[in-house]
């Protein structure tokens, strides 16, 4: 299959990483040229760490020459359009626009959103509402086997046929949700996360103390671990989205000190800082 992912970051490369090397062509598009330079670094660091370890059958240099990287929409049409830009819903709700115009109903499209209602964004796309759909991925995308798939008011069956189909071909588990505020897994994390934050906060217990608990409780990684691998950033999009979408339910308010490490510019592992100090 052809798929174009629109957005250059940790998930729009993660994304393409994992289709080239399950034998389809990615074609990776972001209006900033050195953020496509970047991910095509990274995905071919990615591929070489993943050769080196013995978990390819192919050599990077043939499974590069299924990527291509653009700065604007593919003239011809392609099998699958999925959008994985930040979390604003203006933004995504323009491209939608944008892409509903541009593409023949035989193109699927799919919003990789980590919470945004899908109904939402395909009220800017009025000709084809019915071929848009979620596809959320999980970060990191090559090692994450789940794949949320999510109909909309206007999602036909088989928007949700095809997704299956290509997270099958992908090696992924596909699960089909509700479009409701953060789908499934997000809803189930806001709490782990959120009461995390405030133990630490209110003095219970250290981060490191919250992390290494949760580890031994048989979690890979504790939550403030996972949210500067995730992206702080991210994290508290995701928890503003669905403490709006609930309409302002108390479980899911945001917490001030995600607020204050965005505003420092202290954003994960790919800022250097976040809740940890990283080389």
């Amino acid at each position: 299959m052809d798929v174009l992912i629109i957005g250059a970051g940790t998930m729009g490369s993660g994304i393409a990483q994992t289709l080239v090397v399950a034998g389809h062509r990615a074609y990776l598009t972001d209006p900033d040229g050195t953020a496509l330079g970047r991910a095509q670094e990274r995905i071919r660091t990615n591929l070489v760490r993943e050769q080196e370890r013995g978990r390819l059958v192919e050599p990077v240099d043939s499974l590069m020459t299924r990527l291509d990287t653009t700065r604007e929409l593919l003239a011809n049409p392609v099998d699958w359009v999925i959008e994985a830009a930040p979390e604003q819903a203006s933004l995504k709700q323009k491209i939608f626009h944008d892409l509903d115009r541009h593409y023949p109903p035989s193109v699927w499209l799919a919003s990789n959103t980590s919470s945004i209602a899908i109904s939402h964004l395909a009220s800017q796309a009025n000709r084809y509402p019915n071929r848009l759909g979620g596809l959320h991925f999980f970060n990191p995308v090559p090692r994450m086997a789940l794949v949320e798939v999510v109909p909309g008011l206007d999602t036909s069956a088989d928007f949700v046929t095809a997704a299956h189909q290509l997270i099958e071909s992908l090696g992924k588990t596909g699960i089909t949700v509700p479009d409701r505020p953060g789908f499934l897994v997000n809803r189930v994390a806001r709490p782990y996360y959120l009461e995390a934050l405030r133990m630490v906060d209110e003095g219970v217990a250290s981060l490191e103390s919250v992390d290494r608990v949760m580890q031994g409780a048989g979690f890979p990684m504790g939550p403030f671990r996972v949210i500067d691998l995730v992206g702080v950033d991210v994290n508290y999009a995701v928890t503003q989205s669905v403490y709006t979408e609930t309409h302002g339910d108390e479980r899911y308010r945001p917490h001030p000190w995600q607020e204050q490490l965005v505003l420092r510019g202290y954003l994960g592992k790919k800022s250097g800082r976040g809740f940890y100090q990283y080389d």
